[in-house]
């Protein structure tokens, strides 16, 4: 049946509602409310007012520190990258940004980076600089791009909220979990004042896409906001990879949705509106990228969205046929089989022929090591760096803190306790579960869990005060009417509820005084302990690490060498001079030093890379027969953890990928050194 026809229970639960006796000849029961005064609603929204502000603010503030220490001040290595793109957009516009063509990178190849970039920060930024003037309001590029993630975190720590309120159709949840995101480390460890990096604003237009997609299938004519999601989806994909995620992440859910329909005999005109919207918008405009191109269509890990989409389209057809011809539920069942049928006998076919011709792309190394161990994804490059490396415990406690215990008990409650927003609901318990399996094979993605946490997070702590509340301003005769709930007749599953309902109110004591004993140590002690070691934590990841602050003799000094070197580059050697060094440096090389770089933190040839690593991992006569037909100098950091020294067998490891010479024999370099 269409979505909309009212099941037996359900009518049976509307009667029960209204009082009387249902179709079924039981008994309906009133159960009053929990019957908070009127004077208390006030109290009520002046402190989600407050909470609301609160959280604003410290999401701007916290992300501030590293400006506030250091000034503004461009951050580590791929942020120098983005920053370089953006002065070439804002310097020549958006028709040269797209056919820019960098020859001093990736020296003797060079990179075509209008076409290898995803471009959304970049064009938002230099938007953003040239609006300014408009609002009287001055600011350089370089400010503006580092004030980009702060803003960011704030535009994140709206939707967070917003997506938190929708899943749970609590306004509490809702601003309890912005409070908590403002300042959970999970998320400030990639939006940091000064960290001008893709994920700064891409999880921004994440969270954007949820929220609108959540709310395009609440029923009704929400689907019309479908069209939103996909301009949102559009804006993440020009902004990071991680579009992938997101959109598998949205199929994941509306393939979830149908099924229930499917078993429920019923289907939801709204969510096949909406989602048509979400992927035809979402996915051309995906292709208009130029990094991306046809890749929705022909990329393995994008097929989940496409495949969703067509049976969507199939079994709109059915239900077409099934209202024309007033058929009945075995004949839809034979329609499906049919079409599915056909559909997938058509599918096979067509993959028999494309397979061949090298149509489908293969998994990246990136995704093949989500689901594999991480030092077997086959690309040792991949394997080197630190983010790629499984999540342990220490890092779930490290970023989440406490949002980390709370958030089972958490998805506990959602489930059980927010069906009225059952759409809604079931996308964050997949979401949940799905970005907890993922950041546990890398400890990069523990960045998508942070939204999942503070929501989680939020509805315990929201449930924890309610169940006070309510308890607080029960009606005295709301626990007789639950008793006489019991007494009545009812399905064996309505009696276990209902005698649960009556156990509830007769505990009234003891859910306050649980109530009141939380409160009391959240206000004393979780809270405080929260918010201190998420300050403690931002202050930690603020380190822009081209600036250091370091304890010398007994004092507290800054360390600036790495741009010192950088200048020294600059002004000591000729404009078109070569630099070796390791392929982390590139970006900085190119942005601080203006000289020409052999590889950098994009690192798409994997020989390329290779080659560096063997040059700086080999006996000094054999390097220097390479060195000498790349670069004019060579650039080794030395001293303090994290140098060349210490990166030296990932360099040897990655070389011997390719020229097996560097460690004969030992393939994982494990003698090395």
């Amino acid at each position: 049946m269409a979505k909309g026809s009212p099941p037996k229970k359900k009518a049976a639960a509307t009667a029960a509602a209204k009082g009387g006796k249902d179709a079924g000849g039981w008994e309906a029961v009133d159960i009053p409310s929990t019957g908070r005064p009127i004077w208390f609603n006030p109290i009520v929204w002046a402190l989600r007012l407050y909470f609301v502000q609160w959280a604003l603010r410290e999401a701007y503030h916290i992300r501030t520190y590293a400006i506030q220490e250091y000034g503004t001040v461009i951050h580590e290595f791929d942020p120098w990258f983005n920053f370089r793109a953006t002065q070439y957009l804002a310097d020549n516009g958006v028709e040269r940004f797209y056919k820019w063509f960098d020859y001093m990178s990736w020296y003797p190849l060079g990179r075509p980076v209008g076409t290898t970039i995803y471009p959304g920060m970049q064009l938002t930024s230099v938007a953003i600089w040239n609006a300014l003037p408009s609002f009287g309001v001055e600011m350089s590029l370089n400010d503006v791009c580092c004030y980009m993630p702060v803003w960011f975190g704030v535009i994140a720590t709206v939707f967070l909220g917003l997506l938190a309120y929708e899943c749970s159709g609590s306004i509490d949840v809702g601003v309890i979990s912005a409070g908590i995101f403002s300042i959970i480390p999970a998320h400030i460890m990639r939006s940091v004042g000064g960290g001008y990096d893709n994920e700064s604003v891409a999880i921004t237009a994440m969270l954007m896409t949820f929220y609108f997609w959540v709310r395009s299938v609440r029923g009704g004519n929400s689907w019309i906001i479908g069209v939103l999601a996909g301009l949102a989806e559009y804006y993440m994909a020009l902004s990071w990879g991680g579009y992938v995620f997101v959109v598998n992440m949205v199929a994941l859910h509306a393939a979830v949705l149908s099924l229930t329909y499917v078993m429920r005999k019923e289907f939801d005109l709204t969510l096949h509106k909406a989602y048509s919207l979400f992927y035809v918008i979402g996915t051309y405009g995906a292709t208009t990228v130029p990094v991306i191109g046809m890749t929705p269509l022909k990329s393995l890990e994008q097929m989940l969205p496409l495949l969703v989409f067509l049976a969507m389209q199939v079994v709109a057809v059915i239900e077409y046929q099934r209202r024309e011809k007033n058929l009945t539920f075995e004949d839809v069942h034979k329609l499906r089989i049919q079409y599915f049928g056909t559909c997938a006998a058509a599918g096979v076919a067509v993959c028999a022929v494309l397979f061949p011709m090298g149509y489908f792309g293969p998994l990246s190394s990136r995704v093949r090591g989500l689901f594999v161990a991480h030092t077997r994804t086959g690309n040792p490059l991949v394997d080197s760096v630190a983010e790629h490396q499984p999540a342990s415990p220490k890092a779930y406690w490290t970023y989440m803190h406490y949002a980390c215990p709370m958030a089972p008990f958490g998805l506990a409650l959602l489930f059980m306790k927010h069906k009225s927003h059952r759409n809604a609901m079931m996308f964050m318990v997949s979401y949940a579960v799905t970005v907890y399996y993922f950041s546990t094979k890398m400890q990069r993605l523990v960045l998508l869990a942070g939204p999942a946490a503070a929501v989680l997070a939020g509805v315990l702590i929201s449930a924890l005060f309610s169940m006070g509340l309510d308890a607080l301003f029960q009606h005295e005769d709301a626990a007789a009417a639950a008793e006489k709930a019991c007494r009545r007749r009812m399905s064996p599953q309505e009696e276990s509820e209902a005698r649960m309902r009556d156990l509830w109110y007769k505990n009234r004591l003891i859910r306050l005084a649980l109530s009141i004993a939380f409160v009391i140590g959240s206000g004393a002690y979780l809270a405080p302990e929260f918010n201190r070691v998420s300050r403690q934590m931002a202050g930690w990841m603020s380190n822009p690490r081209i600036i250091k602050t370091e304890q010398i003799n007994g004092q507290w000094t800054r360390v600036d060498d790495y741009r010192e070197a950088y200048y020294w580059l600059r002004d000591n050697t000729p404009k078109d001079a070569r630099v070796l060094a390791w392929w982390d440096y590139g970006y900085q090389i190119a942005g601080l030093a203006n000289r020409t770089t052999i590889a950098d933190g994009n690192t798409w040839n994997h020989e390329h890379i290779a080659l560096l690593g063997k040059a700086l991992t080999s006996p000094q006569k054999d390097g220097h027969r390479i060195v000498r037909h790349l670069a004019d100098y060579v650039l080794v950091w030395a001293g303090g953890r994290g140098d060349d020294m210490a990166k030296s067998p990932h360099m040897a490891r990655i070389g011997t990928s390719v020229y097996k010479d560097v460690c004969p024999g030992d393939p994982s370099c494990s003698q090395f050194g």
